[in-house]
């Protein structure tokens, strides 16, 4: 029975020494046959093997490019905000005195935190702020003109854009994992099968085992 304990990689490796050291080495292949593990069985295996390792590459590449989404959403986030922060300050003196427009930008209290919370924030801020006459005329007073708070709507849009790109791949990341899981399970299956009748067959060839990369209990 595997260890769960044991990385992938660990495990892998000893499916490996043990299937492909059973399939080249004649003398542990001919006493295996004699137990139902000939040519198909052990071939069966290896296609397993082969499979999980197919699997285990792809869900590694997935990771990866989960966590270059993450880092891209991230930086795209961290730009929109600074300038979303900075067109706020304006606003919040350019407006002291215009209260509903202080409302409709939602410029009273802490900006929020999360992501999903920022971005109803931030394009309630550019939605309304450039749909508003007064809000353009009295920002451009500050010198944050129309353009300026279309380049900052534009970087939120972008956030947008990214955010759903990052949960596109962390989608994709677990998808891979389960199919990589699930692989491992059936080779694991098998090869608690296989080592069970190999210790039978071997018995009475320790060195034969060892070659299977099976520690036999002292």
């Amino acid at each position: 029975m595997a260890n769960p304990k044991r990385s992938i990689a660990d495990r892998l490796l000893a499916a490996q020494v043990a299937i492909e050291n059973a399939i080249s080495d004649t003398e542990v292949k001919s006493l295996l046959t004699v137990f139902g593990y000939g040519d198909d069985r052990l071939n069966t295996g290896k296609a397993l093997l082969d499979t999980v390792n197919q699997l285990q590459q792809q869900q590694q590449k997935e990771y990866g490019d989960q966590f270059e989404a993450t880092d891209a959403l991230n930086e795209t986030w961290d730009n929109a905000n600074k300038e979303y922060m900075r067109l706020v300050k304006v606003a919040r003196i350019a407006l002291k005195s215009e209260h509903a427009c202080y409302l409709k930008l939602d410029l009273i209290g802490r900006r929020k935190e999360s992501l999903s919370g920022w971005l109803k924030q931030a394009k309630q801020f550019y939605l309304n702020a450039l749909a508003d006459n007064v809000v353009l005329e009295k920002m451009a007073e500050f010198g944050m003109s129309q353009e300026k708070l279309e380049a900052g709507k534009t970087l939120v849009e972008q956030t947008e854009t990214a955010n759903a790109a990052q949960k596109k791949e962390k989608g994709e990341a677990q998808e891979a994992t389960q199919k990589r899981d699930e692989a491992l399970d059936d080779l694991e299956e098998w090869l608690s099968d296989f080592i069970a009748i190999a210790r039978i067959a071997l018995e009475d060839h320790p060195q034969l085992i060892e070659k299977l990369g099976v520690v036999e209990p002292s």
